[in-house]
């Protein structure tokens, strides 16, 4: 598993910049419409980082029972401090010690870009949801060429470090369509986003 640095993981939630902030704002409304009225009373998310994440999901679903987790130790510590009241526990997304069909709704967001193989991670997903899947992933080209601007990464061509994986829309929707149901779509900028359900 190709895993990216602290320091880009933790970044963008704790940027000061006005349009970061609006970004990652944009994001989590994106996110809540695509889950809102849906039926849901238990939520996994795989891949919580620094739990920044998992605080957003809480609020979304104050009542619900929320677990997480991440493969790598100093993540799950990192997230457990900021979330005390969450069951966070490290493991890999290849192999979730979960029963099938556990969560009403499995969250993996901004993991998958990360991934050897994404293939076997969906399937991984799909046999521990019972419903449903929410998805994100950079939208690409759009976010190596906002990395451009910024004067990101520019002998990477704007290419995100640990970023070994790229999809478009339709690419993406074509992966998800192997394993999942397409529910719904949002784009919120620079990102895919995806509701799915279990075939």
């Amino acid at each position: 598993m190709n895993i990216t640095s602290k320091e880009n993981f933790e970044k963008k939630y704790t940027e000061t910049n006005f349009i970061t902030n609006w970004l990652i704002k944009n994001f989590y409304k994106n996110l809540a419409n695509l889950v809102k009225n849906k039926n849901i009373d238990s939520v996994l998310e795989v891949g919580c980082g620094h739990g920044f994440s998992t605080q957003y999901l809480r609020n979304f679903f104050p009542t619900q029972l929320i677990e997480a987790s991440d493969y790598e130790q100093n993540l799950v510590d990192d997230a457990k401090i900021k979330n005390p009241d969450i069951n966070i526990k490290r493991e890999s997304i290849y192999d979730l010690q979960r029963s099938d069909n556990s969560f009403d709704l499995v969250v993996c967001l901004e993991v998958l870009e990360h991934l050897d193989n994404p293939d076997e991670a969906l399937r991984e997903l799909a046999r521990v949801t019972n419903n449903f899947c929410l998805l994100s992933v950079p939208n690409e080209p759009l976010w190596r060429l906002m990395n451009l601007m910024r004067g990101k990464y520019i002998k990477d061509f704007g290419n995100t470090p640990g970023h070994i994986n790229h999809w478009s829309r339709a690419r993406f929707l074509d992966l998800l369509s192997k394993y999942f149901k397409i529910i719904d779509y949002k784009q919120p900028v620079p990102w895919n986003m995806v509701l799915v359900a279990k075939k």
